[in-house]
């Protein structure tokens, strides 16, 4: 067996020799040799596309959500068009307008900028959802015991509303960041060489779809599954942090 020559630099020399002696199935091999490429691809564009994403459509879907809640009509109504337009068309459609439409309107776009901004739309019209439900979730009595104190609506929403609206908020946005992990898959279309580009790419060369992209599927499953570790024990220090203010008020 031949090991990828990143890991020559690894282990040591006596280890090197042993596998060098193994007999393995071609697909082994196949799949030892692309790991990295894949992996590479994924630590250099996917990650970084996915927190830059969410990070921007989270600062987005804020702002949408107070606009909904205590903004003027004419803004409401231009926020609520948005969230509808972005809803009802699948995220591949907006993709596809944003890198190869917008070039015949004058505007070109190199593709992560495209992903970029296609990913963010997306993340702040869903989530501006998630937002605006997590206050709405909030009592009214909450709000009138913050008024109570001489709070202004600002420091209300602030100091009072937004902490509990935020244990309520962590869980849909987990799943929405961990979904979106798995949809930046879609941004190979516009040529960005993230995991599945980078899988379709060695599958042109070696003519096995099937290796490359299970094992592209398997580097998905990692992230996801170690993102969804984290989501628990977020979820559980927020539940313990609400029981703790429950048991000190």
């Amino acid at each position: 067996m031949t090991l990828p020559a990143w890991l020559h630099n690894v282990l040591p020399d006596w280890i090197l020799a042993q596998v060098d002696a193994l007999a393995v199935p071609a697909w082994v091999q196949l799949m030892a040799d692309s790991f990295w490429p894949l992996l590479h691809a994924g630590l250099v564009f996917t990650v970084p596309l996915t927190l830059m994403s969410f990070a921007l459509g989270l600062a987005l879907a804020f702002v949408v959500a107070l606009i909904r809640l205590f903004g003027p009509a004419p803004l409401v109504a231009l926020v609520r068009f948005y969230v509808w337009l972005i809803r009802g068309t699948p995220l591949l459609v907006q993709l596809f307008v944003i890198f190869y439409g917008l070039p015949s309107v004058g505007v070109v776009l190199d593709p992560l900028p495209a992903a970029l901004i296609g990913f963010t739309l997306n993340v702040g019209a869903y989530n501006s959802e998630v937002i605006r439900g997590a206050i709405e979730s909030i009592s009214r009595g909450q709000w009138e015991a913050a008024y109570s104190l001489s709070m202004t609506r600002a420091q209300a929403l602030r100091r009072t509303v937004l902490p509990q609206a935020a244990r309520v908020a962590v869980p849909p946005l987990s799943n929405s960041f961990i979904a979106l992990v798995k949809d930046t898959s879609l941004a190979a279309v516009l040529t960005v060489p993230e995991i599945f580009q980078a899988a379709q790419r060695i599958a042109a060369v070696t003519y096995e779809p099937l290796i490359l992209y299970t094992e592209a599927a398997l580097i998905y499953l990692v992230f996801s599954s170690v993102l969804s570790a984290a989501q628990v024990r977020l979820e559980r220090r927020f539940g313990q942090h609400a029981v703790f203010s429950e048991k000190n008020r």
